[in-house]
């Protein structure tokens, strides 16, 4: 008997650490999501890419009415070799006349689909970049946050698995630091 006893006492004692620690825990909570799409700084770098977007795609429809010209003068020349008033040195001209036009052709819409993706690919590493940067702003003020309140844990209340499963299914008495946080980055805004 006072062998089970003194058997439960140690227990209790080892187990009280454990217990307090686990009460003195400071978790938090933020939406990662919020905070990035609500951040001043991300709707100006997604106005700026949609602007470089309208660029590329005027420069692109520029060079398709060029193309549409050749298609459109290469469509008269077939309708003028239909003609049967036609000479043999008008057909020969006509046809050396449409060989150059289709090559011009071939060649316009090759570099029409070579500037597009060249374009593409450089605005999609800028905005990655941009992007990049922005989250690397908002993760510094987060643990900036979690230093100064003395923060255990914060966890991303936005963040789903690869199933879209939410990895925070519940929280309770947390702290959400995402409004304060939205507050902490955007000041400032409106002097930009």
């Amino acid at each position: 008997m006072k062998k089970s006893l003194f058997s439960l006492l140690v227990a209790l004692l080892c187990l009280t650490p454990v217990l307090h620690a686990q009460q003195r825990l400071k978790i938090a909570t933020v939406s990662m999501e919020r905070l990035f799409n609500d951040y001043y700084q991300t709707g100006k770098v997604q106005r700026e890419i949609n602007i470089e977007r309208a660029r590329i795609q005027r420069d692109n429809n520029e060079r398709l009415a060029k193309i549409r010209e050749i298609d459109a003068q290469l469509q008269q020349i077939r309708e003028e070799l239909k003609k049967e008033d036609i000479g043999e040195k008008e057909k020969t001209d006509f046809f050396e006349e449409s060989n150059g036009l289709a090559q011009d052709g071939k060649s316009k819409e090759r570099e029409r689909k070579e500037f597009l993706n060249r374009r593409n690919r450089a605005l999609s590493d800028k905005m990655r970049k941009q992007m990049r940067g922005i989250l690397v702003k908002i993760q510094r003020a987060v643990s900036e946050r979690a230093k100064e309140g003395n923060y255990d844990f914060i966890f991303d209340v936005s963040a789903n698995s690869n199933q879209g499963i939410p990895f925070v299914l519940h929280a309770r008495e947390t702290t959400d630091l995402t409004n304060s946080l939205l507050a902490e980055i955007n000041e400032g805004s409106e002097e930009e």
